[in-house]
């Protein structure tokens, strides 16, 4: 059995700014192995993205195996951000 999904601290904040900015957001948190926290969309177009708090250290920041072997695997798009700002560059940058 998995155990209960973990988010970073600053992914609230980041799912907060992105539906400001008129994006539906949906947590993928709860999936694991290795799947990415968001599915994001904005204007038609879907962005996959990491979470990784941005306040802790570039060790506690990296992806854990299974996020970068998925992260390895997967065909499309898929981003790591640690702040709403990034957040926001990647979908509403890219889609305007």
């Amino acid at each position: 059995m998995r155990k209960r999904a973990r988010t970073d601290a600053n992914q609230t904040e980041i799912v907060a700014v992105l539906r400001k900015w008129g994006a539906s957001v949906q947590s993928l948190a709860v999936i694991g192995n290795g799947c990415p926290d968001l599915l994001v969309s904005h204007r038609g177009v879907n962005y996959l993205l990491e979470v990784k708090d941005g306040a802790k250290a570039p060790s506690e920041k990296r992806l854990t195996r299974d996020e970068a072997d998925w992260h390895a695997k997967w065909a499309g798009q898929v981003a790591v951000v640690e702040n709403a700002q990034q957040a926001v560059d990647i979908v509403i940058g890219a889609s305007v």
